[in-house]
């Protein structure tokens, strides 16, 4: 299995880092990918990538949530991000996608506009380097559609961490170049996601991900969520679609090679 969205470079995991990595491995995980937030946690993630070749692959991007400044002070940090993607390598690895990046309009929409603006431009880094987008997305996806609409037969991405109603799934598999994201919340009791994805989401177009360290799936609920647990996502999606779990891991494992042009066991 391969863990699509895991937050591992936070401090969460200073004090027992290698064994999460051991954890992970041990628990079926061929790969963990590690999302961007901001110019800061760039070096650390890729020193963590350097450390485990083949296994943890960075992405870079600035999350919705950190953009929160005005326009020159954005413009600036986009400048920085698409200089290091015209290097094309960063320490031993090349940049697998461009995020985590998108619209958060949950708690505060003082910079929506900002928002929007540093999405779509980072939307177009990611149609000049050929790279796919990991998209976050809450309380915002007219906008998101909105933007990336203009994009739509050039962009290829995931849409992180799904747990939208049947008909925003169908608005978001419209784009056919992208797979959605299924997480923890897919376990829990009182989720609507099950029947969602039961009805309308064909397993060909989704991606496992934990989200690690936030929202650990169900037996693991409450505690720091962590790669090793995706295999529960795995279980769950089995039952949902009422096949074995080695289906789930073929089928999700070849998707994400396919976006993200890894080579994985299948």
């Amino acid at each position: 299995m391969i863990d699509t969205h895991a937050h591992i470079d936070g401090k969460e995991f200073d004090p027992d880092f290698e064994l999460v990595i051991k954890n992970a491995k041990e628990n079926g995980i061929e790969k963990i990918l590690i999302p961007n937030i901001n110019l800061d946690t760039i070096n650390h993630i890729v020193e963590l990538c350097d450390l485990y070749p083949g296994f943890l692959y960075p992405m870079i991007g600035i999350h919705p949530e950190d953009i929160n400044a005005d326009q020159t002070v954005i413009d600036k940090w986009l400048k920085i991000i698409h200089d290091i993607l015209k290097k094309d390598t960063f320490g031993k690895h090349r940049f697998i996608a461009i995020g985590e990046i998108g619209l958060d309009l949950y708690w505060d929409q003082t910079y929506k506009d900002m928002q929007v603006y540093a999405f779509e431009k980072q939307v177009q880094m990611a149609v000049e380097f050929n790279l796919p987008l990991m998209i976050h997305s809450r309380n915002s996806q007219q906008e998101l559609v909105r933007v990336l609409s203009k994009y739509k037969d050039s962009v290829k991405g995931v849409f992180h961490c799904f747990t939208g109603d049947v008909e925003e799934a169908l608005q978001l598999l419209e784009f056919n170049k992208f797979f959605i994201g299924i997480g923890g919340v897919l376990t829990f009791k009182k989720s609507t996601l099950p029947n969602t994805v039961k009805q309308v989401i064909p397993l060909d177009r989704i991606v496992l991900e934990t989200d690690a360290p936030y929202m650990a799936p169900v037996p693991m609920r409450g505690k720091r969520n962590e790669p090793a647990f995706v295999a529960f996502v795995a279980q769950k999606l089995a039952e949902v679609f009422d096949v074995d779990i080695n289906t789930v891991d073929k089928i999700t494992t070849h998707n994400v090679c396919r976006l993200f042009n890894i080579n994985a066991k299948l």
